[in-house]
């Protein structure tokens, strides 16, 4: 028996070290793979495009021309000139929204009757596209500016605030309880009970958030601003310049996929969980 038991050490750390080495290679190659997938997409659509008389003017969306000309806008600065307002707006946006959709979290996690009474409107509020706003945000401010800012921080808010409010009830009702035992105040409770119990959800739905607030603001860039990618993208249409408007698109989705990756770094160094 015990040299079958001896003789089967050596036989599973190979085995798992190979199976170890096989998942790290996948994931690796998966990635890679699923970027490979996107590219060929990408080309075999550029190529319909140009061979098609009727869609030959939209050819500028293929990758070769769209590449040549993001190289030129990098060199000139022009993504640069475009994408500072931007992310000034979507910081002001997501900044309004962490201010308003912090506290209501709270309150909606931590008091059952504030949480009944807001239930039915605040879920009629944010099925609402936060672009059905655009009348009433050009009505409320008196700059472009104001009511994009708007616009995103209306769309914004709610991840956060559903996101605190869901961190909060999750947590055991006895620390609270101990928490109060010990004589602390209100502002001790918050920042030595909630903050922490509640910092990885808070971040997840800033992350949700941030998502949106990048979504949703080529749209509203689209009203009477002439600066940002929004307006970039606007402009490029009009003028029919499509490898540029493809440039820009391209600019969106990786500028927004390296915001979002950052967040999720920063969520995994405040998460509880063990990760293996």
């Amino acid at each position: 028996m015990s040299l079958i038991l001896d003789s089967a050490e050596p036989i599973s750390a190979p085995a798992a070290a190979r199976g170890g080495s096989r998942f790290g290679a996948g994931r690796i190659i998966a990635p890679l793979l699923g970027v490979a997938v996107l590219a060929a997409a990408w080309t075999l659509a550029g190529a319909v495009l140009a061979r098609n008389p009727a869609t030959m003017a939209f050819a500028g969306f293929a990758p070769g021309p769209t590449l040549t000309r993001l190289w030129t806008m990098l060199v000139d600065g022009s993504v640069w000139r475009a994408f500072t307002p931007s992310a000034s707006r979507v910081g002001w946006g997501l900044g309004f929204a962490i201010v308003i959709g912090a506290p209501v979290g709270v309150l909606v996690g931590r008091s059952r009757f504030f949480r009944e009474a807001t239930y039915i409107p605040f879920q009629l509020v944010r099925m609402i596209s936060p672009l059905a706003w655009m009348p009433i945000a050009i009505l409320l401010f008196a700059t472009w500016d104001g009511a994009i800012v708007f616009l995103i921080a209306a769309a914004a808010v709610w991840p956060i605030v559903f996101a605190v409010a869901h961190g909060l009830k999750k947590l055991d009702p006895d620390w609270f309880k101990v928490a109060h035992n010990l004589g602390a105040n209100p502002w001790h409770v918050l920042t030595a009970v909630i903050i922490p119990a509640t910092a990885q959800d808070f971040l997840s739905g800033v992350r949700l958030a941030a998502g949106v607030a990048w979504i949703v603001l080529v749209p509203a860039e689209f009203l009477g601003v002439t600066s940002g990618l929004g307006y970039a993208i606007n402009d490029a249409r009009d003028t029919l310049e499509y490898d540029r408007l493809g440039a820009i698109v391209l600019v969106i989705g990786v500028i927004g996929f390296v915001f979002d990756g950052l967040l999720l770094a920063l969520i995994r160094r405040v998460s509880w969980t063990r990760r293996d």
